[in-house]
């Protein structure tokens, strides 16, 4: 059995930091089925078929939410070292 689903208007704002630009990174395959999003200030991505709390900034965890400043006094992400004797 297959059903297609439209997916709601595009998101408005980052569920995570609230920024209002956002790209449309990939579109499913399947016509209608998904799409996914990322916030160009938080680079927060989403698919439009997650659940509220990961989509919704009303829904999102008040604890993993991020302000401007949040994002400007973030450490740095670790690079991943190379790997070993392969």
């Amino acid at each position: 059995m297959t059903t297609t689903r439209t997916p709601a208007t595009p998101p408005a704002e980052c569920p995570r930091c609230a920024h209002r630009t956002l790209e449309l990174l990939f579109v499913s395959p399947v016509a209608g089925a998904w799409e996914v999003y990322q916030c160009q200030q938080c680079l927060y991505c989403w698919r439009t078929t997650e659940p509220a709390r990961r989509t919704q900034r009303e829904a999102y965890p008040e604890s993993f939410r991020m302000t401007v400043e949040d994002i400007r006094n973030a450490p740095e992400v670790p690079a991943i070292p190379p790997l070993r004797g392969i």
